[in-house]
């Protein structure tokens, strides 16, 4: 991250605390506190005037995930380009490229821009970008500044063909960097199905003097019916490719080295393993890995899928994020309805989990026993107890969350909390 951009970071302290931002203290504005402001004040998310629903991040967990990362991947010997698409928070990006991360992974050009609005020197795009005015912001950049790289994918020859009209109409003076993708199968998401489609590919990006092909990539995560074996005989697909098309002299000439990369977040351990049976080819090879989901990790899609699961020798990532949600409505012994739904927690793969329960009575913390989420509703989660269960209007519930990469995209500013509540930090986010 540049000077600048660690310059910008500390300036998203400046903002005002106001209505735009959920569950933030309705005094804070009235006083005209800056967000810098309320996180020295160390207001408890109870106590403090924070207001449900609300979404907090555990310092901890936040801390013990990215030092996890950190030592794995060096472990390993991987380079890591964690995809920011998750939490879409400059903050965040800080502290990744701060434990050794050697850029950050986008999935569209609009994430690009965000990216560079805070100073981040290196980009991996997922995707191909055929987008004509992406393409000519694109070749700005690379242009003004020489210590600026974008990688990106090209899967197609029209793709190619596309990016090559949109450069030269841009008048870009450096050429942009790409790496054939590799799709990981029929029925797959994007990516040449074939190896001679993958050449073809590359044969077309060699015709043009806008292009430069660095290496080759794509994204184990869509292998259909994904199991370790069927994972690892894609990345050995992935990883002679890269060879033949050493051997073949297919990578730009003045390559001082070649661009592997995979890795979402529930297959790095595939990857780690079969990148590290990489040959030796003319130029050293970046093995890039570009999980995102890490750092906040969840209570269920990936708690369930995380390599560490299948490895313990590893280390385990903590699900950091805790939403709290009050009891709105308790209509029956055995109904209870909450105040946060379908705009405050992520509800693509799994339903929240009932965690703990805080009285409104005397602040006492249990758990969430007997208590389940059934349905969620715009703005109401769905409950449902056994007889007897303990619920009462008023009480606060702090609901596990699963699958991070929709839950930042609902929160444009989220406190850090300790262990004790109080909040610590605010994380910004861009979607």
């Amino acid at each position: 991250m540049s000077q600048l951009g660690r310059e910008r970071v500390r300036e998203l302290g400046d903002e005002l605390v106001t209505h735009r931002f959920k569950a933030l203290p309705p005094d804070a504005e009235a006083a005209g506190l800056t967000v810098g402001d309320l996180a020295a004040e160390r207001r408890g998310i109870f106590d403090g005037g924070f207001t449900t629903p609300l979404l907090a991040l555990s310092a901890e967990s936040l801390d013990h995930n990215l030092a996890l990362l950190e030592t794995y991947a060096e472990r390993h010997g991987l380079a890591f380009a964690p995809h920011g698409k998750t939490s879409m928070s400059p903050q965040l990006f800080a502290r990744q490229l701060e434990r050794g991360a050697w850029g950050i992974t986008a999935a569209v050009p609009h994430q690009a821009r965000v990216y560079r609005a805070y100073g981040i020197q290196r980009i991996f795009v997922a995707n191909e970008i055929v987008d004509a005015a992406a393409l000519r912001w694109i070749a700005g950049e690379l242009d003004a500044d020489p210590d600026f790289r974008l990688l990106c994918y090209v899967d197609s020859v029209r793709g190619v063909e596309l990016m090559d009209e949109a450069l030269r109409a841009a008048g870009a003076s450096r050429p942009l960097d790409v790496v054939v993708e590799l799709g990981a199968g029929e029925g797959a998401r994007t990516g040449a199905r074939t190896e001679s489609d993958c050449a073809a590919v590359a044969d077309a990006v060699a015709a043009t003097a806008t292009l430069r092909l660095v290496g080759v990539a794509g994204y184990e995560g869509e292998v259909p019916q994904a199991d370790g074996e069927r994972v690892r005989a894609w990345l050995r697909r992935l990883v002679a490719l890269a060879g033949e098309f050493d051997e073949a002299g297919r990578f730009a000439a003045d390559l001082d080295e070649i661009v592997l990369s995979a890795g979402g977040s529930a297959w790095f351990d595939a990857v780690a393993d079969v990148f590290a049976e990489v040959p030796e080819l003319s130029r050293p090879v970046l093995k890039l890995l570009r999980s995102g989901a890490y750092v906040s990790h969840d209570d269920g899609h990936y708690k369930e899928l995380t390599p560490f699961n299948r490895v313990p020798e590893e280390g385990e990532l903590q699900p950091a994020f805790r939403l709290w949600a009050q009891v709105v409505s308790r209509p029956t012994p055995t109904q209870a309805f909450l105040n946060a739904g379908k705009r405050d927690a992520a509800y693509d793969l799994h339903l929240p989990e009932a965690q703990v329960v805080r009285s409104a009575r005397d602040g006492k913390v249990r758990p969430a026993d007997g208590i389940a989420v059934t349905g969620l509703s715009d703005q109401h989660s769905w409950v449902s107890t056994e007889d007897g269960v303990r619920l009462e209007v008023g009480d606060w519930v702090g609901l596990g969350l699963s699958h991070p990469c929709t839950i930042f995209d609902k929160w444009q500013l989220i406190p850090v909390v300790d262990a004790d509540g109080t909040a610590v930090d605010f994380v910004r986010t861009f979607f």
